[in-house]
């Protein structure tokens, strides 16, 4: 499934349902088939998606910390598992763009509708 946000202020977003729904989940929303986020939400919305990437890289910066220290000994330092995928910063900024101009214009987000 794809999950397809529209916003008579911007150009539609499509993203696959498991990144979809944990954006969903992130900002308070139940990650339905259908959905609105009300323009009185989104600013909530963006500082809840914010907070999820600080808190993101945060985990991230200590696990490469916590790899630096292991490596010293000699022994080789685990490889982190989100090296090599995308970040959740790199998912959200379409979205919180998204955001940003569907409440500049005081319009509201809808999905599969």
């Amino acid at each position: 499934m794809l999950y397809k946000f529209k916003s008579k202020a911007t150009g539609d977003l499509i993203m696959l349902e498991p990144q979809g729904k944990h954006i969903l989940k992130l900002i308070g929303k139940e990650p339905g088939a259908k959905g609105i986020i009300l323009p009185n939400e989104i600013l909530a919305a963006i500082d809840a998606l914010n907070a999820a990437v600080v808190q993101e890289e945060l985990t991230i910066q200590a696990a490469k910390d916590a790899s630096k220290g292991e490596g010293e000994d000699g022994t080789a330092a685990p490889k982190t598992e989100g090296a090599r995928s995308i970040s959740l910063k790199q998912r959200v900024v379409p979205f919180i763009d998204m955001l940003r101009r569907a409440h500049a214009e005081d319009k509201e987000v809808v999905w599969g509708v």
